[in-house]
This record gives structure tokens, C-alpha cells and sequence, in this order.
């Protein structure tokens, strides 16, 4: 597995924003970003949140952003427009889900896909949103501190162990 990108933004563009325009906090690309337990990545928007945010963190893969782009040949553009934490290839995302992984030492608990939302044909084209239902990504709670980078991952699950037995955050 190889985390390929990493971002971060300071700011709500699309969430919060139904029915007025997106925001224009910029989407801030890392090569290293600091996962703090239960709380978020520093300096990203969704730290602190709320307590036991689903979404702490959140993964989306490069396969599926280039199928994405064989589907709709005639738009350029980045994973950065999906404003995901972390692009990875090499993995599929949904297995993950109700699973405790770890990645470069970091444990997550893999929560729910990162549904797609209608502002994902804004983002990207027309037709994004349907075409991405089932593999919008990946939202995670952070379970300890630690920094992600960008670069090869050994991914280790935890599949199969008894998550109710775990502490929750």
C-alpha cells in the first residue's frame, strides 16, 4: 500500500454549506501531517469537531479516482477536488470498514464510506456523484497519536478481532 497524497484544509468549503456557495479555504497538500487520537489531523478542519467524529480523518483511493477519470476523459483535474485527507492505492478501502487498522503506526477504526454528495458534480463533472456511490472513500476515527506520510504503508488489520471489546473514543 502507498499513501500517495496528503491534505489538510484550515476550513469548511462544501460541508455546512447546502443551499450557498462552496467556501474558498484552500486544500493545503502535506508530505506529513501529525493524527491526533480521537480529536482529528492538526490543523485540519474537522479537529476537534465533535466527540467520536466519525470522520476524523478520511481516505479515498487512487484506483477508484482513475476509473473515475477513464469515465469522464474530458476532465482534468486533482483527488485534492474530493477534499479527502489522504489518497492511497493499493487497498480497498471498503474492506476496512468496522475494522481497526493501522497504518506507519497510527491505529484507526474504520467507520463508513465517505458518501459522495451532490456537490461532487461541482467538484468534479456532472455525474460524478452517481458514478462514485459505494467508493467515495473511507472515514475513520484516529485510536493514537502518531503522523502519517506520504510513502510506502504496511497495513495492518486487525480484521476479525472483537471491536466491541476494544475502548471506543
Amino acid at each position: 500500500m502507498v499513501i500517495e497524497q496528503i491534505f489538510i484544509s484550515p476550513g469548511h468549503n462544501y460541508f455546512g454549506h447546502h443551499e450557498r456557495p462552496p467556501g474558498g479555504h484552500p486544500l493545503l497538500e502535506r508530505e506529513r501531517v501529525q493524527c491526533l487520537a480521537g480529536r482529528g489531523i492538526n490543523g485540519d478542519r474537522f479537529l476537534d469537531y465533535r466527540e467520536n467524529y466519525r470522520g476524523q480523518i478520511t481516505f479515498f483511493s487512487r484506483e477508484v479516482f482513475n476509473g473515475l477519470c477513464a469515465a469522464f476523459p474530458q476532465v482534468i483535474r486533482s483527488p485534492a477536488v474530493f477534499r479527502r485527507n489522504v489518497i492511497v492505492s493499493g487497498v480497498d478501502l471498503n474492506a476496512l470498514i468496522g475494522q481497526i487498522f493501522e497504518l506507519q503506526g497510527v491505529r484507526f477504526r474504520g467507520m463508513c464510506e465517505s458518501r459522495p454528495c451532490y456537490w461532487m458534480d461541482q467538484a468534479f463533472c456532472p455525474g460524478t456523484e452517481a458514478w462514485l456511490r459505494g467508493k467515495g472513500g473511507l472515514r475513520a476515527q484516529i485510536l493514537t497519536d502518531g503522523f502519517l506520510e506520504v510513502g510506502d504503508a504496511c497495513l495492518v488489520c486487525y480484521c476479525g478481532e472483537d471491536l466491541a471489546a476494544r475502548p471506543t473514543i
